[in-house]
């Protein structure tokens, strides 16, 4: 009975930080997957030291230590994820074939947005902290800088916290933050992002998009995209930027016709996306990639197709449309 009502007591301690750990977990790894299988080793380690917790510093420092750590050792065995633009510059040739890389290789987007956290001084429930170019951006930094900026930058932990995890001294803290700054602008400058259009504006974007997809007009996709719009692909290498090679790439690769394509709003990283079916040859659609889009009052400045259609369980979308007119 003492067993018992000990999982009861650390179930309600610790289940309400479920959500905001897999989202530092994620910001860590870029691999949701990866983030549910460490949070879930987060919380049977957490189980084993429960009885020495004692409530000596608060839960959710605790069991943020725990997954800090958690990340870090995993990090050691894993390689950095990345999307296509991380590893060399756009594609100058929408007609040259794609090449492709294994799965493990890439980022991936993570379901919805973080949940709230609990604390209302601690930001980890922004939807900005878990951005795609964010988290791409996170990838190319060595693990110890990865760590130090989102303790200090997105969870607002005190320097003297953050050193006492990572066994080093403050001053050393604030350096491999401020390395981890400057690094983090240089390979992610700034970008506009649904916190800057209105929810009007940004739906009917997000609705021309949808319709100029699966009636495959040309004219209308045009409408929808920034000047300066990127498209990347993974597992494809490639990526394409400039509205002109964009919808280049899109019209002769992808456009086959209207009707062929079905594409269902969803919402990834805390931004709009797209869950895109296509059409089999019994006339219902199957899944076929997942979009996270960044849209701005001037239109979609970038697209990341995640070409992987293994990704829809996680986003609770349907395996199959039945068929139906294009909008």
């Amino acid at each position: 009975m003492h067993v018992v009502e000990d999982e009861d007591a650390f179930v309600r301690l610790t289940h309400p930080f479920r959500q905001e750990l897999l989202a530092h977990c994620y910001r860590m790894m870029g691999s949701f997957q990866d983030a549910e299988d460490l949070v879930q080793e987060t919380y049977v380690r957490a189980w084993r030291s429960y009885h020495d917790f004692e409530g000596r510093s608060s839960t959710r420092l605790w069991l943020y230590r725990i997954a800090t750590n958690v990340c870090l050792t995993a990090l050691d065995h894993h390689s950095r994820r990345l999307l296509p633009s991380g590893l060399g510059p756009p594609s100058d040739d929408p007609d040259h074939p794609l090449s492709v890389l294994e799965r493990s290789a890439w980022l991936q987007p993570l379901p919805g947005s973080p949940g709230d956290a609990t604390d209302p001084a601690v930001i980890v429930g922004s939807r900005d902290s878990v951005r795609l170019a964010l988290i791409a951006a996170l990838q190319h930094l060595p693990a110890k800088q990865r760590v130090a900026l989102i303790l200090r930058d997105v969870l607002a932990w005190r320097a003297t916290e953050v050193a006492e995890l990572l066994g080093t001294t403050s001053a050393a803290v604030n350096s491999l933050v401020q390395r981890a700054r400057v690094h983090l602008q240089r390979v992610s400058p700034t970008e506009d992002g649904p916190a800057d259009i209105p929810e009007p504006s940004l739906r009917a974007l997000l609705d021309k998009y949808i319709a100029a997809f699966e009636n495959a007009d040309v004219n209308a996709l045009v409408g929808a995209l920034r000047d300066d719009v990127a498209l990347e692909m993974p597992p494809n290498v490639e990526w394409f930027s400039g509205r002109t090679a964009v919808v280049r790439f899109l019209e002769r690769n992808v456009f086959a016709g209207p009707g062929l394509a079905r594409l269902v709003p969803t919402t990834a990283n805390g931004q709009p996306a797209v869950a895109i079916y296509w059409r089999a040859s019994d006339g219902s659609y199957r899944p076929h990639a997942l979009q996270v889009l960044t849209i701005t009052p001037a239109g979609i400045s970038h697209v990341v197709s995640f070409n992987d259609p293994e990704l829809f369980p996680a986003f609770a979308l349907a395996d199959e449309l039945v068929p139906g007119p294009p909008r």
